[in-house]
Formats: C-alpha cells, sequence, structure tokens
C-alpha cells in the first residue's frame, strides 16, 4: 500500500497547493511505500504565516513553561521510541538498533533543550558608572527553518528544534523527501505535548521548497546539514537574502593508527565507524591511515576477516549489523566510486558490489568494501562516498599522516587510536578538524556541547546544539541604566566612558 504523506502546518497534516509528488522507497525491498507531496512558496507562505502568527505569543511564554513542554515531548519519546525507530528502518533502511541509537541521541539535545530557563540567563553588572548598572538579554529570532538530510530523520531535525523552540522560536521543519515519516510523527507528538499551533511546521520538498525558505522575508534564520556544494548554496543565498545561517557540509573522516595502539580495539572501533549505518554518516571514518608498514599489514590481516563476515540484512532483522542504502540512485553512486577507486589503482581487497541478499534481490544491499594502497590524489580519497567503502591509505610516519589530514579539503571529524600520551596531545592541539577523537572513533559532542566542524565542513560561524546552538537562535540585547537620583551633571558632549 502506497502511503499519502502530507505537510504538517498549523498544527495539523495537509495537503499541500503544489501537484508534484516524490516517492518512497522501502530500501530492503524496493517497493514504493509512499508519495511525499513537493512544497512551492504558497505552501512554504502558508507555514511561515502560521509560524509569524504564533511566534509573538510563544517568545513571550516564560522559558519555564517552553521547557515543561519539552519535558513532555521527551516523555512521549522515551516511551514510543520504537515506534519512531520502527518508521526510520522502513524508509531509511538501517537496522533497528542504530534507529533507536539516533533517537536517543536527538533526545539528549532535548534534554539540554529543557534546561531553557539557565540557558537563557543574562548577565548583569553593577555600578559600572556612578549610579549606573549594565545588563544583557537574549531574545528569540522569530521564524527560524530547518533543512535536514536523509541520513538521520529524527536526530539532525533535534539538533535543531528543541534549541529553537526554548529560545522562543517558531520552527519550520523541510525534512528529506527520502524518509519523510518521522518528522511528522515528531510534529505530532510535539502537538501532544502541548505545543501551540504554528510554533511547528513541517514541509516537505526538493530545491524548490528550499528557494522558497531561503527567499522568504520573515524567516530570520536557516539551519542546514548535508554535502559541502549545497551547504554552500544555502549559506551564500542566506546570506544575500540577509538571514542567519548555520550550514554543515561533507566530510571525510580520518583514524590514524599508530604502531603502539591496541589493534584489536582499534580494528573493532573501524569496523563500527566505516560500516555502521551502511556508512551513511557524516562521522563516519571512511580512511584509516596506519602509520608504518607493519601497523599497515596487521591493521590489514585484523580488518578483513570482520568485513567478509559483517551481517547484512534488513533493518527489520535484530542479528543484522549493516542494512541497505537509501535509494537506488545512492547505490549506483557508491558502485560508481568503486569502480573509480579500481580504476586509479588502489588495490580493492574486498569488493561489496558483488554482494546479494537473498529474498531481497530488488533491496539497495551492498557489501562492505575494502582498499588498500589509497592515496590523496585518487577520487576515493579526496570525495566523501558516504556508504561501507573504507580506504587504507599508509603513512611511513606519524607527521605524514598528520599532513594528509590537515590537507584535506574536509575538516569534519577525526580520530587517533594510540597508547602515546604526547602523540595523542600533539595530535588533539595541532590537528586542523572541528572535532577529534582519542581512542574514540565517532566523535561526535554530547547535546551540552557543540556539533561542528572546520573547512569546508562549515559554513557560518555557528554549531549546532549545546551553548553555540543557543547562541545562533538568540540575538542579544544590552541594557545601561540609570535612574533618576536629584544629581545633575549638565550636559555631556563627549563619548560616554564612565569615567
Amino acid at each position: 500500500m502506497v502511503t499519502q504523506v502530507k505537510h504538517f502546518i498549523n498544527g495539523k497534516q495537509v495537503s499541500g497547493r503544489n501537484g508534484r509528488t516524490s516517492s518512497v522507497f522501502n530500501p530492503a525491498t524496493g517497493e514504493q511505500t509512499g508519495l511525499v507531496p513537493i512544497a512551492n512558496a504558497a505552501d512554504v507562505a502558508d507555514a511561515v504565516a502560521a509560524a509569524t502568527k504564533a511566534a509573538p505569543k510563544w517568545a513571550a511564554t516564560t522559558p519555564l513553561r517552553r521547557a515543561r513542554i519539552l519535558n513532555r515531548f521527551l516523555r512521549i519519546l522515551e516511551e514510543r521510541v520504537n515506534e519512531l525507530a520502527d518508521v526510520i528502518v522502513a524508509e531509511h533502511g538501517k537496522v533497528h538498533s542504530d534507529a533507536v541509537g539516533e533517537i536517543q541521541r536527538g533526545m539528549e539535545v532535548v534534554e539540554f533543550a529543557t534546561a531553557a530557563p539557565q540557558l537563557l540567563k543574562g548577565e548583569f553588572t553593577d555600578n559600572v558608572g556612578t549610579r549606573v548598572d549594565s545588563y544583557s538579554s537574549r531574545h528569540p529570532l522569530g521564524v527560524v527553518a530547518g533543512i535536514t538530510p536523509f541520513n538521520f530523520p529524527a536526530m539532525v531535525p533535534m539538533w535543531m528544534f528543541p534549541v529553537a523552540l526554548a529560545c522562543g522560536n517558531a520552527f519550520i521543519l523541510k525534512p528529506s523527501e527520502r524518509d519523510p515519516s518521522a518528522s511528522l510523527i515528531v510534529a505530532e507528538w510535539l502537538k501532544e505535548a502541548g505545543l501551540p499551533d504554528g510554533v511547528f511546521s513541517v514541509v516537505h520538498g526538493d530545491k524548490e521548497t528550499v528557494d522558497a525558505l531561503l527567499h522568504h522575508p520573515d524567516i530570520s534564520a536557516i539551519s542546514f546539514v548535508g554535502s559541502t556544494p549545497i551547504a554552500r548554496y544555502i549559506y551564500e543565498t542566506a546570506a544575500v537574502t540577509g538571514k542567519r545561517c548555520q550550514a554543515l557540509g561533507g566530510a571525510k573522516n580520518h583514524m590514524i593508527i599508530m604502531p603502539d595502539a591496541d589493534m584489536d580495539q582499534a580494528t573493532d572501533a573501524l569496523m563500527g565507524a566505516a560500516f555502521g549505518s551502511a556508512g551513511e554518516r557524516c562521522m563516519a571514518i571512511s580512511v584509516a591511515v596506519p602509520v608504518g608498514e607493519t601497523t599497515a599489514n596487521r591493521l590489514i590481516s585484523a580488518l578483513e576477516p570482520k568485513i567478509r563476515n559483517l551481517k547484512i540484512g534488513p533493518g527489520t532483522d535484530p542479528e543484522a549489523e549493516m542494512g541497505p542504502l537509501v535509494t537506488k540512485q545512492h547505490l549506483d553512486k557508491v558502485r560508481g566510486y568503486i569502480d573509480a577507486g579500481v580504476a586509479e589503482g588502489a588495490k580493492l581487497l574486498i569488493d561489496g558490489r558483488s554482494f546479494k541478499m537473498q529474498g531481497y534481490q530488488d533491496g539497495y544491499f551492498i557489501g562492505g568494501s575494502l582498499f588498500d594502497h589509497v592515496t590523496p590524489n585518487m577520487k576515493i580519497y579526496k570525495e566523501e562516498i558516504f556508504g561501507p567503502v573504507l580506504a587504507v591509505a599508509r603513512a611511513p610516519d606519524y607527521n605524514t599522516a598528520a599532513r594528509m589530514i590537515n590537507e584535506h579539503e574536509f575538516g569534519n571529524g577525526t580520530s587517533i587510536f594510540t597508547r602515546d600520551g604526547d602523540a595523542a596531545r600533539e595530535f588533539a592541539h595541532q590537528i586542523k578538524i572541528g572535532m577529534v577523537g582519542i581512542n574514540i572513533p565517532i566523535p561526535v559532542p554530547m547535546a551540552f556541547h557543540s556539533f561542528g566542524g572546520w573547512k569546508a565542513s562549515i559554513f557560518g560561524d555557528h554549531y549546532m546544539h549545546g551553548p553555540e546552538g543557543v547562541r545562533f537562535y538568540t540575538r542579544l540585547k544590552t541594557i545601561t541604566s540609570r535612574w533618576p537620583t536629584g544629581i545633575r551633571a549638565g550636559a555631556e558632549f563627549v563619548m560616554p566612558n564612565m569615567s
């Protein structure tokens, strides 16, 4: 049965005004399961109008009351996590345990946002001048929007909207049209938790929808997670239209394995970081950099049997470690990267292209692939594959390994595995990457810190969630005050200096 997905505007699901639709597929079977509407400028205008009407009253709601609604939403998430995970599995394809983990990481941001009364406290300085006080406060921007990718249909939106709502903004979400249903469930649960109509809306779509959001004059800020070319476009267009913007782009994350590393620990870490969620993560480790030939040979020997024995299956299989890719188009793209690696001379030790899932021949399955002797001039080294393909790029020494990372276009995440404290500290301080792990394969910060990379992995000055998220979704106001006391000093024509 094909489900008709809808927009969520002003507290209810609506079909929208545009006649265009996009198909939703079950990645495990290849069957069409839904039709999602593509919002045009009129649909976006409806959502913005509802948000603009609701925003002033929501901004005037005390932070404590906003936090209580988010607390009720958090309890709903805790009680129904498996229901939401099932929807993610059906449309994205990731295994159920990974879908649950995604939701739990998103819930941590909701927990952080429930501290709104503390997060929005200003600063006060008594007597900055004689009988003059100065204090600051943070105020919501108004209507803000988030544009999110297919790979985390629950977590990435929750990087954005809980903090935005806690700060008193109305939020419009444009999720990926490939797996749109999780966003509708979230919208319904927010309403159930007590969020007023219009404060949270969902509009589905493609570039037409994105452009309508970018060009609408009543949207004050845009948050984005996706590929670097689109992140650059979002950021540049938002700047031209006068919007605040945080746009997170692509990644090519390296892991250095030092000669003294615990090889079993490093290998297990690589397996999860490279092949978890079929590599469809912006924080996936896609390049392993063993230092020295002996280390490289040990690593390859440890990796090969583990990759060959990966348990691949539909996300509903509790034994599966890796599910299918999200679409047929993405499957073809990943296969194309493997073709390119072979053509450029990398040594393909394990070829995932030959994998066939018995009983699911029409699904978008691919096996894990392993390349050795990958060099920085190769396409599979330079570009983000976003699939279960691990490249081993050997380095003769630590300095060469670090230079490879620092010279790469992307700067999202990186990791080093070592027992050497000196090497670890040098790596942490000198590497030009936004998120660093030491014996941690996927160094995603907790919700009370902020998420973001360097270089071509981010456009904008603020990271996601944590303290940076609060600063992004608010504007600062500073008040300097003096009350009449009967003292008259006369007019002053110099720049006030409180002397």
